[in-house]
């Protein structure tokens, strides 16, 4: 995946459900609100280092059942996989419009296009 923060917030949109309370808002402040350790820390009335361990542990939370199931990674797989649909369907709609103007030809890239866009929602 792209960085480190992508690869996290890809995994609480996913996984987050699965954490504590406390674990989903140490996660949700450091990653998505962007605060420091110390600043957590100093909100919550604990140590910077509990405040670590508490994130470090519901990363390992969620990356083992992303390691169990691959729900990302297939998620991510699919996206690729519509993106060349969509990719390919606009290319036959242009071949189509500049040589051959068959109108069933115009009705299935319409049709593939459409579902690309429904897989997607």
């Amino acid at each position: 995946m792209k960085n480190q923060t992508y690869r996290m917030t890809m995994l609480f949109d996913f996984y987050g459900e699965l954490l504590t309370d406390r674990q989903k808002e140490f996660f949700d402040l450091y990653y998505n609100e962007d605060l420091s350790l110390s600043e957590i820390a100093e909100n919550s009335g604990i140590s910077r280092q509990g405040v670590r361990d508490v994130i470090v542990r519901a990363e390992g939370v969620m990356q083992e059942v992303e390691d169990k199931t691959g729900l990302i990674r297939r998620f991510v797989q699919m996206q690729e996989h519509i993106a060349a649909i969509e990719s390919a369907a606009g290319r036959l709609k242009t071949l189509n419009y500049r040589q051959y103007e068959d109108p069933r030809i115009e009705e299935l890239t319409d049709v593939i296009s459409r579902a690309a866009q429904a897989l997607k929602e």
